[in-house]
């Protein structure tokens, strides 16, 4: 029962999010659209709350991937969507794609949902963050593979990153957990530079909690 009503507070969730974002696009798209990217990290906490079983804790990420799809496709779901969708790619697709196997790793392979929440944050609120500071603070911009960042941003993400995978560390007792902590945000750093077209919303979360998983 308890699974059957996460997935209920899962929606419910997300349509509020929703309802908030599309309030706040008046002001500005695009911040609205990073409150999206941001808050949806609390959806993992939803997870580990409600669901102990991987049939149902798999079906929310899989709406998720066909609602996106259809929203890139038809832009119906204007506040998550990017006018210079180009250049973003499949970013807002890819997004929920890496819920799939994050949720696969920690609730199939490992049962420990600190895993996939280490990989979410980070790509969550790293990402989101480093968006905003990049775009506020004025600093050099870089370019990667066609992945054009800014060296605020850059070091956004990696403090952002350092906080949440030493946090879990800590938590999990892990030895040598502040080494561990700042290998694994420099690499999902380095990864949220050079990844192009919205590839970042795959690569820092997958690999990030493939690496908790091993450093745990």
């Amino acid at each position: 029962m308890k699974n059957v009503v996460g997935i209920f507070v899962s929606f419910a969730y997300i349509a509020i999010l929703m309802v908030v974002a599309k309030y706040f696009e008046k002001f500005e798209k695009e911040a609205s659209r990073k409150f999206i990217h941001i808050l949806l990290a609390n959806w993992w906490l939803i997870v580990m709350a409600f669901f102990d079983d991987i049939k149902y804790a798999i079906i929310p990420p899989i709406a998720f991937v066909i609602i996106n799809f259809i929203s890139y496709k038809s832009n119906l779901i204007k506040v998550m969507e990017r006018e210079e969708t180009e250049q973003e790619g499949l970013g807002t697709v890819y997004f929920v794609i890496s819920l799939i196997p994050l949720v696969i790793l920690s609730f199939g392979l490992t049962q420990n949902p600190l895993i996939g929440l280490t990989g979410f944050f980070v790509m969550t609120y790293g990402d989101g963050f480093a968006a905003l500071v990049g775009q506020t603070i004025p600093s050099k911009e870089y370019r990667i593979f066609g992945a054009t960042k800014t060296i605020a941003g850059s070091l956004t993400m990696f403090l952002t990153a350092c906080i949440i995978t030493i946090s879990v560390l800590v938590y999990a007792n892990t030895a040598m957990w502040f080494v561990k902590a700042v290998g694994i945000s420099v690499v999902a750093t380095i990864l949220e530079a050079i990844s192009a077209k919205g590839t970042d919303n795959l690569t820092v979360p997958i690999v990030t909690s493939l690496l908790t998983y091993f450093m745990i």
